[in-house]
């Protein structure tokens, strides 16, 4: 049942994703399905009453009723240590959404497709690559993924095999340490990083950009210089609250 938009979710998986991040699972009765790329609003209520709302991208897409997030813990918040560090299976939050009609991605058409993301930016660039992945698009999908280290890239296991298996055009950008054997530069995204790893401008893609809000401005500023339309670069960034 449905109390002003709020449905009640029901934890049946809690995942570590990366020494920082969970990846939860949620059963939500009468979920309406979503869109890829969309999000929902998450709503704790502590015992004195109490309540903190936050908004988190979903990974998953579709009918099911169950959805997928991968949350990051945000130092000194007041939500997201509770979902990474304290939530068990049987726990219940209660979930509004799906939420937002822009970010998002439906099957049709040839339309190349860069996907940019910055840490745990991935999440709902994740769920446009399993269902471009699932629609038979993937050879039309391509994504620059940005992370520190290997050790924080989520879904890094799923990303490679969507990579080899499916289609998807997958570039990893690390920022402070590569892995042993990396013969790419290490450093923030920049204008040599988008040259070769994204569709050229002329192939009028779509680009979908998600991550901390500078990461996200540089980088559609960056696609802007390099010629892209920026009524073809969709944003979604995310901070402290």
């Amino acid at each position: 049942m449905t109390v002003g938009g709020w449905r009640p979710g029901r934890v049946v998986e809690a995942v570590p994703a990366t020494p920082s991040a969970r990846i939860l699972r949620l059963q939500v009765p009468g979920w309406p399905g979503n869109d890829a790329g969309q999000h929902v609003d998450i709503r704790l209520t502590a015992e004195d009453g109490y309540q903190a709302v936050r908004s988190y991208s979903l990974a998953t897409y579709g009918a099911a009723e169950t959805i997928e997030l991968a949350v990051d813990e945000v130092p000194d918040g007041e939500v997201s240590p509770y979902l990474v560090e304290d939530v068990l299976p049987g726990d219940e939050l209660e979930v509004k959404g799906p939420l937002g009609g822009y970010f998002v991605w439906r099957p049709g058409g040839e339309v190349p497709v860069q996907l940019i993301a910055g840490g745990s930016g991935i999440v709902p660039l994740m769920a446009i690559a399993r269902a471009a992945t699932d629609a038979g698009a993937a050879a039309s999908v391509r994504l620059l993924y940005s992370v520190r280290t290997t050790t924080d890239a989520i879904y890094r296991e799923e990303l490679e095999r969507l990579a080899a298996e499916g289609g998807v055009g997958l570039t990893w950008r690390y920022t402070r340490e590569a892995p042993e054997g990396w013969s790419g530069r290490v450093g923030r995204v920049d204008d040599d990083a988008l040259r070769s790893a994204t569709w050229e401008p002329g192939r009028e893609p779509i680009s979908y950009v998600c991550g901390p809000t500078g990461f996200v401005e540089h980088v559609a500023d960056a696609l802007v210089g390099l010629g892209h339309e920026p009524a073809r670069i969709r944003t979604e960034r995310f901070g402290g609250a």
